[in-house]
């Protein structure tokens, strides 16, 4: 018999935890966004949870148990990219309504009123510094996401260091609290980026890579699995539950070419210089 990486964990099993990944929470008229997810869904995916005895821990929680092991019974991490500010005005009442937390991982140069970068290139409405910190007032983490959200890999190491040092140091001037922890912009590192957030002194870092994530993960690259727009609650069910669907296999046969590329791209710039 197969134990789900929802279940308890019993010892010597290898522990295999879900970690989830948002974007947008919007109706379907107001974002045409393949990763937004409707708030009616989004809904109905946080019922779920409850319903199946589910708790939430932040992403900061995790590289901890992964690293000792840790039985979590039922457990499963719910994190939100980029910063929309419909994370504050339809995300945060649900997760408060079930006594959830998540992470949201904000980009500090898209931040609305940002007055470093006032002419940014957002891409929709995202959330105020105020939003932020009344997240992070009512439990949620507030982790980095860089500060211009560039693919971190393809940069050059000075503004490698300055996207991850600027984003970490602005937003803990803004909240007065650490940052403690980055997620990859397109889920894209290298050993070079995972060194330099080290040396920024986050204490972990979040691909995508669409895996459940396991006992001895890398703690500069935890994957998380994407939620879509098309993602159906039957579909959900079956990923929180360690089950792979047909949208898995798709997303890890493009994340698996898109890293092909990458690395590609770097062997190409590396030849030229």
């Amino acid at each position: 018999m197969t134990t789900s990486n929802a279940t308890a964990t019993a010892p010597g099993t290898r522990l295999r935890l879900p970690v989830l990944m948002y974007h947008e929470v919007g109706e379907r008229e107001r974002t045409k966004s393949p990763l937004a997810v409707t708030p009616g869904a989004f809904a109905d995916q946080l019922g779920y949870l409850h319903d199946a005895g589910f708790r939430t821990v932040t992403a900061a929680a995790l590289p901890t148990a992964l690293a000792a092991d840790d039985p979590l019974d039922r457990t499963i991490v719910l994190t939100f990219d980029d910063g929309y500010e419909d994370f504050h005005a339809q995300a945060l009442p649900l997760l408060c309504r079930h006594g959830f937390t998540a992470t949201v991982f904000v980009t500090s140069g898209w931040v609305q009123d940002d007055r470093e970068w006032p002419d940014a290139q957002r891409p929709g409405r995202m959330l105020s510094w105020s939003q932020v910190a009344e997240a992070a007032a009512a439990g949620i983490e507030i982790g980095a996401h860089s500060d211009r959200h560039p693919q971190l890999d393809q940069i050059p190491a000075d503004r490698l260091r300055e996207e991850l040092y600027a984003s970490k140091a602005r937003i803990e001037d803004r909240l007065g609290l650490p940052v403690p922890g980055i997620a990859y912009p397109f889920g894209y590192s290298n050993a070079q980026v995972r060194e330099v957030a080290r040396a920024a002194g986050y204490g972990y870092g979040y691909a995508v890579r669409n895996r459940i994530a396991a006992t001895g993960a890398d703690p500069f690259a935890i994957p998380r699995l994407t939620v879509h727009r098309t993602t159906t609650l039957a579909e959900f069910r079956a990923m929180v539950d360690g089950h792979l669907t047909p949208t898995l296999i798709k997303d890890r046969a493009l994340t698996g070419g898109y890293a092909v590329v990458r690395r590609t791209r770097a062997l190409m710039r590396g030849s030229a210089t």
